[in-house]
């Protein structure tokens, strides 16, 4: 089992001075974590999000850690492929450096970001966007193993040589992005890790690792992106943790409505986020998922599970013991990779650092 902090950038109140304060800290967060003895970071790309992320360019965030610390592997959770957004060369070459000035400590998890407000912002065409990623993954590829030969696609690139080379051999482990069963069956043919960035319950999360086992149990070498095969399956797990049991789910749920209510916003087209983070975090979700049921019924759209398991509150927010059963629970599960949602909207920064702490001293040392 691996351990990492997975860190979104959230911010009820984004002031200049309040953002400047969190992307600081977040810095901080991730040294803590290698100190505790996580074994990864990683950092979402996001734009335009007002309160969900100001995780804009996170290689730049991903550079400073890497700075920063000596061991601890970084990660794009994701970095967004389709066109619009970025060339891939230049995503070929940002990677590649910052993989060497590492160490190679570099995981590259890829995805399309399908917020309308960041596809219009960039003019991405959500229509074309899924091919888009695939043709990028394949000149990213291309490019980390020194293809000079061009490309003739959607893009029309030149032959010529592109540096530096990667320092992992023959490049970073690729992941992407899973939210539904599609994803996961088309990472496992491709021979991708998962990441699995949906907030779900142990049922949901079996189920994902079966479709995921079974794709690639079907696939074949002609399916796989590169020889370089990647297999793992991390998760995303939410979790604040103190001495005091009470106050980490008071802080933890109402982090959790915060996270889910901005996402909502962007992603559905619902209202803001309740700014109010003193607010009731159980009431509030209870809420949100009695709306969104109500929603979905008069649209006659049924109840996916993963859309309701985002308002469920059976998360890691207590004391040591709490996250300890439930790491054995997502091992029982199938996970292979824990990745700990800290900076939740509202959690106040004290309140990740210890949580950092206490998951290093109390739960990590349990499964090495």
């Amino acid at each position: 089992m691996q351990f990492s902090v997975f860190i979104v950038g959230q911010l009820p109140d984004p002031t200049p001075e309040n953002e400047r304060r969190m992307l600081h800290d977040s810095v901080e967060l991730a040294v803590r974590a290698e100190e505790m003895g996580f074994d990864r970071v990683w950092a979402v790309e996001h734009h335009g999000l007002k309160w969900y992320s100001h995780m804009s360019t996170s290689e730049i965030f991903l550079t400073w850690v890497a700075a920063r610390t000596s061991r601890i592997r970084v990660g794009h959770g994701v970095v967004t492929l389709p066109f619009g957004y970025q060339h891939p060369v230049r995503v070929a070459e940002r990677t590649a450096m910052l993989d060497v000035l590492s160490d190679g400590r570099l995981d590259v998890g890829v995805g399309r970001s399908a917020s309308r407000r960041e596809m219009s912002l960039f003019g991405v065409d959500a229509s074309t966007s899924h091919d888009q990623v695939e043709e990028a993954l394949q000149i990213v590829t291309g490019v980390w193993g020194g293809d000079t030969s061009g490309w003739r696609g959607s893009l029309d690139i030149a032959p010529g040589e592109v540096f530096p080379r990667p320092r992992q051999d023959p490049h970073p482990p690729l992941f992407t992005a899973c939210t539904n069963e599609a994803a996961l069956r088309s990472a496992a043919h491709r021979g991708l890790g998962a990441l699995v960035l949906g907030l779900g319950d142990l049922d949901l999360l079996r189920r994902r690792r079966t479709v995921y086992d079974e794709a690639r149990a079907a696939r074949t070498g002609r399916d796989l992106l590169t020889p370089a095969v990647n297999d793992h399956f991390a998760v995303v797990c939410p979790t604040v943790v103190l001495d005091d049991a009470a106050e980490a789910r008071r802080i933890g749920v109402r982090g959790q409505q915060f996270f889910v209510e901005s996402s909502r916003h962007w992603y559905g087209g619902a209202p803001p986020p309740d700014l109010d983070v003193s607010a009731d975090g159980e009431r509030g979700l209870r809420n949100l998922e009695r709306a969104v049921l109500r929603e979905m019924e008069a649209a006659g759209v049924p109840a996916r599970p993963e859309y309701v398991a985002a308002y469920h509150t059976h998360h890691p927010y207590g004391t040591a013991d709490l996250a300890l059963s439930r790491v054995r629970e997502l091992a029982d599960a199938g996970a292979d990779e824990v990745m700990c949602l800290v900076q939740m909207g509202g959690v106040p920064h004290a309140a990740c650092m210890e949580t950092v702490r206490q998951w290093g001293e109390h739960v990590i040392p349990h499964f090495r």
